[in-house]
């Protein structure tokens, strides 16, 4: 059978999406915004196998995403094994979630091995945690926001609209040059998925938020309701200089945007010592594993 590997447009949004929410996953990739985003870096398309949505990626190491859908699931992936055979290609399976995994395992047992990541895996905490910071964990967290508002009386959160999306662009620029994006490629592709997350907010379904002081935007945040009790944050930008910037917007997005959600998922850590550290420090609730699956 062939199949027609289609590029990702804007247009798709919609048919994207409706396979996600038969899912309901909590996956910081299971968003049509984060597919769509990606999709040049990684050398994404999709196709819908058996009345399942198929994300192929040819970056690397070629795979596909678990398929999506109220389909015939074994019927897919035997169209997609006979598909990477043709091909000559080794079969693969990316970012394939412990409940994934188990539905292979009973529609074909013993025939998968998955080799979860832990660089992949995603922090989710509660909202309520992250919005109050309350108790002796968080007591760093707060002192350096009470900090920023000492330093900065004038400080104020603003939802990201047309009217400031510029000035968003303006810092991200700025923090591209202070974080050396250019000599980096995963920072530079980085970098290009946050102005085009910014330029395409509304056609993406993303909220924004930015905080003001002294008159500048010292940080800004984009994100977007995942399954039905997660709430996403893709981008986070901040200077790194200015104490307390970081877990000013990171409190006050969540306060604003995302208070309806029980969870938040703000991503992986990619394996960076740093980052690793700094979401930690926030003691999430739980981990989203993501693992890759090849034959045995």
């Amino acid at each position: 059978m062939e199949l027609n590997w289609k590029e990702i447009e804007l247009s798709d949004r919609e048919l994207i999406t409706s396979y996600y929410r038969q899912e309901n996953s909590r996956n910081c990739e299971a968003t049509f915004a984060n597919n769509y985003l990606w999709a040049p870096h990684y050398d994404m398309q999709y196709a819908i196998v058996e009345g399942m949505l198929v994300f192929l990626v040819r970056k690397g190491e070629t795979s596909v995403s678990f398929p999506l859908g109220t389909g015939d699931l074994k019927r897919a992936v035997d169209i997609l094994q006979d598909y990477f055979a043709r091909q000559g290609w080794t079969f693969r399976m990316h970012l394939i979630s412990p409940a994934q995994f188990e539905r292979l395992e009973g529609l074909y047992p013993g025939r998968f091995q998955v080799a979860y990541d832990r660089d992949l895996a995603d922090y989710v905490y509660e909202s309520e945690k992250l919005i109050t910071l309350a108790g002796k964990k968080l007591h760093s967290k707060r002192n350096h926001i009470n900090k920023f508002r000492e330093q900065y009386p004038d400080w104020r959160y603003e939802s990201i609209t047309d009217d400031n999306t510029e000035e968003c662009l303006k810092m991200a620029q700025e923090w591209r040059v202070l974080n050396g994006c250019d000599e980096d490629e995963e920072k530079s592709a980085e970098f290009c998925v946050t102005l085009n997350a910014l330029r395409l907010r509304r056609e993406l379904g993303l909220k924004g938020g930015l905080l003001r002081a002294e008159g500048r935007v010292m940080g800004f945040t984009l994100g977007e309701p995942g399954g039905e009790d997660v709430f996403i944050v893709h981008i986070e930008k901040a200077y790194a200089d200015v104490q307390g910037a970081y877990p000013m917007i990171n409190q006050q997005f969540a306060e604003h945007e995302a208070a309806a959600y029980p969870y938040i998922n703000r991503e992986e850590d990619t394996g960076a010592e740093g980052l690793r550290k700094a979401k930690l420090s926030y003691h999430p609730v739980m981990m989203v594993e993501k693992g890759v699956v090849t034959m045995r």
